[in-house]
């Protein structure tokens, strides 16, 4: 299929119904490529009742807006969302698809490529366009080293984008041409349904979109001490999460585990607390505005991505920065 210069970029709505933070980062690199191929921005939202958010989301930066709103979307299924956009493609013929790097979106990313023949470059983290072929950067070895591939031939290009890795764009800045699809599926598309969600755990559902994370690691030393992490969280408004090690000693569930084998965030304000700074998890929490850790080892690697650090004794200083925004608050 030759490719035009549009770049078609895919949204997705979270449990509570608005845009998944990732959404909103791709406009920014949608636009950079749609800039340098000479094309048009298209945004694409697929769903259940979403046409209301599907405009809202939009308004930060497509030129067109195409809503696949069917109670038969409900959950995004990898099947019924893979057919969805590739008909979409097929139609529309972009030069780039950009794809959110959830758990949807890496499973039906690949499911389109395939049925195209197309190249997919996953968990993307940079884009560039030389000579009209478009190069992603992503990283690799656990994110101790970044891939630059680039995209040959005249199909479409497919990439998922990495959550936290771009600046998320502001709404109300465009007015998007509207387009309601009709959608066509099979059986074969909805041979998975999505029946219900049972949410585990109290604020794990608000990780993804929480402004502010507190996350602990072993340097807690023991799961009862956890609950200097948990306290620290309620006084600031903000959501819990964990390092793998913690999770894997099983101290924390694994849906609050943040980092390459867990959730990426990307909070105005992540606060480490005992955590070494391994680079499995700064891959995870990188993208947060401002990040405060707390460590009593001055050489911990978090200290070099923080942008403040506190040396010093957790046990005291987390309980004592937990009263003083209590304090302030009251």
């Amino acid at each position: 299929m030759q490719a035009g210069a549009d770049v078609l970029v895919v949204g997705e709505a979270a449990a509570d119904g608005s845009p998944r933070p990732v959404s909103w980062e791709m406009f920014s690199p949608a636009r950079q490529i749609a800039s340098a191929t000479g094309g048009k921005v298209i945004a694409l939202f697929m769903g259940a009742g979403i046409a209301d958010t599907a405009r809202h989301w939009a308004s930060a930066g497509a030129d067109r807006l195409l809503i696949a709103d069917d109670a038969r979307l409900e959950g995004v299924m990898p099947a019924a969302a893979a057919a969805v956009l590739t008909l979409v493609i097929s139609q529309a013929q972009p030069a780039v698809v950009l794809v959110p790097g959830t758990t949807a979106g890496r499973d039906y990313a690949p499911l389109v490529a395939a049925g195209l023949g197309a190249g997919l470059a996953a968990d993307c983290v940079k884009f560039s366009v030389e000579d009209g072929k478009l190069s992603a950067t992503r990283p690799v070895l656990g994110g101790r080293a970044l891939s630059r591939v680039r995209f040959l031939g005249d199909g479409p290009a497919l990439a998922t984008v990495r959550s936290g890795s771009f600046a998320k764009a502001e709404s109300l800045v465009s007015r998007p041409e509207v387009e309601t699809l009709d959608v066509e599926l099979t059986a074969d598309d909805l041979r998975v349904s999505q029946v219900e969600i049972t949410p585990k755990g109290s604020g794990v559902s608000r990780l993804d979109a929480a402004e502010i994370v507190v996350s602990g690691g072993r340097g807690l030393g023991k799961p009862e001490q956890f609950a200097l992490v948990e306290e620290l969280a309620e006084a600031l408004g903000g959501a819990v999460g964990a390092t793998r090690a913690v999770v894997d000693a099983g101290w924390r569930p694994h849906q609050e585990q943040i980092g390459q084998t867990g959730r990426t965030v990307s909070p105005k304000l992540y606060v480490a607390v005992g955590i070494s700074g391994a680079v499995q998890h700064n891959v995870g929490m990188q993208g947060a505005d401002a990040i405060v850790a707390v460590n009593r080892d001055p050489d911990a690697p978090i200290f070099k991505i923080a942008s403040f650090g506190i040396v010093g004794d957790l046990f005291e200083i987390v309980p004592a920065l937990t009263a003083e925004v209590r304090n302030v608050k009251t």
